[in-house]
């Protein structure tokens, strides 16, 4: 297979959304790119960081999302083209950086700043609309529809942030970077940059409402440019019954509605790529000869909004019909958009009799296969999962003290806990990190009578993403809570990326590991390193732990995560249940093993009530040998 970086201009590749991107920055002559792992986004930096050796640019994981922006900044304000990519919530952090950098600094080489949203949350904690920040942030905003225009709309938006100074932003979403389309490829360019900072008189030498003003006459130039932009496309008749005002893949989700309900000839739909400054002439120039007007985008009423507040201030026909969309109830306020949904949308507005007809034989079918060779399964932590064996000893531990202890966690694997799959010890959930600045927080409140022992969890990558902060704060402060580590050598969540503590950088290279458990003790901080498999052991730290009356405790559960084994690797044991000592419902456990423990490789036989392994699913980890009351579960080294 051809390297995405050399496929040559004009050949066809078949690629996700964020493929693409990361093939458009290339043809833009991207030289530095960064970013903290987070999906809908990441497969931006692992493809670029794959091809980063060939195609002579550095490319990095970074600790965070902050420190990525002010790394990819660095490049740009040394005359070398820079992007960061992040997912929705990584803007919120990056922010810290990002919010300033138009304001107070001339980039001087383009500087892309792709932030991925997750409408419906897929894999996130909310599903946040990233387009109401740029207009705070005083940046162009860019939104792609399709994985080719994703690919091409890449050296608009460089081109754009070299001609106006500023860093562009770039949405993308779920369906979008993980979609996949025929791409054609583009010419690839032959540069020879030097980087080099050029020491002028700083932007910060003028006042806040100077370096405002200038700001704000920028994305006026920005929107002058996007009343002309190749990314604002109109198909359909001059003066349509309706016009579709589409943002992102909504596009594509019009198109296919307005085939299957035969209105071609008078619907139009007006794909928007520029969305702020919104293109207001042009949005006059089409509103104006349409009847009626609808806008279709996910997930807020972005430019819904932005489009009623210019007919207001224009004073836009038509004056007997509202502008429809979500405002309106025939889109969902919330959540993804799909096919389905659009469709049945622009036929309300449309006042169509009947939808297309569907083949019901196809339905009925489908549905069958979905019920009959798909596992209902909630979220659950895998077999083998390190981290069902620290919960299980967290649970324990919280039990035998009795004081009504709990966890504070964060998003991650471990975050199952709260859930399902998990043990139901977890309690606040937000963000990378909240967990151990909470716990700091009620560590401070022994002085009013709190006695409830906590205890935070965070894994090893969001350890150095968020924790050393909210750990040197509870240090100073002297709070008193006890942190639990989850490393499974891994950012395991998103794809198993490297961080800092693994040994290895984006681009492959072998660099030395950074030692939680040294940063924990430069801080004078007790540390202890355990496996989370040995159940007792850690029942018995964690238990003196939060028995403590004072100070920060940390123990550090290392065990690499069960998915990077080699796929054909042995399993370490093979787990069997002795029949004769399996009581089923006789036992009195109450099923403990299927019921509690919650590992996936073991069922309950529905007719004997006794438990089985399924040796489908079973990793072979023996894990729940140590649970059985009666020592019915047994292992034996896998031979």
């Amino acid at each position: 297979m051809v390297s995405l970086a050399k496929s040559p201009a004009g050949a066809f590749e078949l690629l996700l959304g964020n493929e693409a991107i990361a093939r458009g920055a290339l043809e833009a002559g991207v030289k530095v790119a960064a970013a903290y792992p987070g999906t809908p986004s990441s497969e931006i930096i692992e493809t670029l960081a794959r091809l980063a050796k060939e195609s002579g640019i550095y490319v990095e994981w970074s600790v965070n999302e902050k420190v990525a922006a002010e790394v990819a900044s660095a490049g740009a304000f040394a005359g070398m083209r820079s992007l960061i990519a992040m997912k929705h919530e990584g803007l919120n952090v990056a922010l810290d950086f990002l919010a300033h950098l138009n304001l107070t600094q001339r980039v001087n080489a383009g500087f892309v700043v792709i932030v991925a949203d997750d409408p419906q949350a897929w894999s996130s904690a909310s599903e946040n609309d990233s387009r109401h920040i740029p207009p705070m942030i005083h940046a162009p905003l860019l939104e792609p529809s399709s994985p080719q225009q994703a690919k091409d709309m890449m050296q608009y938006a460089f081109d754009l942030s070299e001609e106006l100074g500023m860093f562009v932003m770039v949405r993308s979403c779920t369906r979008l970077g993980h979609g996949t389309g025929k791409v054609v490829m583009g010419e690839m360019p032959v540069t020879d940059v030097k980087p080099r900072v050029e020491i002028d008189a700083p932007v910060r030498a003028l006042t806040a409402p100077m370096r405002h003003l200038a700001a704000l006459d920028k994305l006026e130039q920005a929107k002058e440019k996007f009343e002309e932009s190749p990314w604002n496309i109109y198909e359909g008749p001059d003066e349509p019954d309706l016009l579709l005002i589409c943002t992102g893949p909504s596009a594509l989700y019009a198109q296919e509605a307005v085939e299957l309900l035969d209105v071609e000839e008078t619907v139009g739909i007006l794909s928007l790529g520029t969305t702020y400054p919104l293109p207001s002439r042009l949005i006059e120039h089409h509103i104006s000869r349409a009847k009626r007007s609808m806008v279709l985008e996910e997930v807020d009423p972005f430019v819904e909004d932005q489009i009623k507040k210019l007919a207001a201030d224009r004073n836009l026909p038509p004056y007997d019909e509202p502008l429809y969309g979500k405002g309106t109830g025939h889109i969902s306020p919330a959540g993804e958009l799909n096919p389905d949904e659009v469709l049945k949308g622009i036929a309300r507005v449309l006042r169509a009799e009947r939808l297309p007809d569907q083949d019901a034989g196809y339905s009925r079918l489908a549905d069958h296969l979905v019920d009959e060779r798909t596992v209902s399964r909630g979220l659950i932590w895998c077999p083998g999962c390190p981290h069902r064996g620290t919960f299980w000893s967290v649970k324990n531990a919280l039990k035998l003290d009795g004081r009504d202890g709990f966890v504070t966690g964060d998003i991650g694997c471990y975050g199952m806990d709260a859930g399902f799959g998990g043990f139901g010890s977890t309690q606040p959930m937000a963000s990378m990190g909240t967990g151990a600045g909470v716990a700091s927080g009620l560590g401070k409140l022994t002085g009013f009578g709190f006695d409830q022992p906590v205890i935070s969890v965070a894994g090893d990558s969001t350890f150095f993403h968020a924790v050393i902060p909210a750990l040197v704060n509870a240090t100073y402060n002297r709070s008193n809570f006890t942190l639990v580590v989850v490393d499974n050598s891994a950012t395991a969540m998103t794809g198993f990326q490297p961080h800092a503590g693994v040994g290895k950088t984006a681009m492959g290279d072998a660099v030395p590991q950074v030692d939680i458990e040294k940063i924990c003790r430069s801080l004078d901080i007790p540390v202890e390193v355990l496996d989370p498999f040995e159940l007792s052991d850690g029942q018995d730290v964690l238990l003196d732990y939060i028995q403590r009356t004072e100070g920060v405790r940390v123990l550090i559960m290392k065990r690499e995560c069960f998915l990077t084994r080699p796929r054909d690797a042995d399993p370490d044991y093979k787990v069997t249940i002795d029949k004769d000592k399996c009581l089923g419902d006789a036992c009195g456990c109450n099923r403990y093993c299927t019921r509690a423990f919650k590992c996936p490789g073991l069922y309950a036989d529905p007719d004997t009530g006794r438990a089985n392994v399924d040796e489908a699913v079973c990793v072979g980890c023996g894990l729940c040998t140590q649970i059985c009351p009666e020592g019915a579960i047994q292992k034996e080294a896998f031979a």
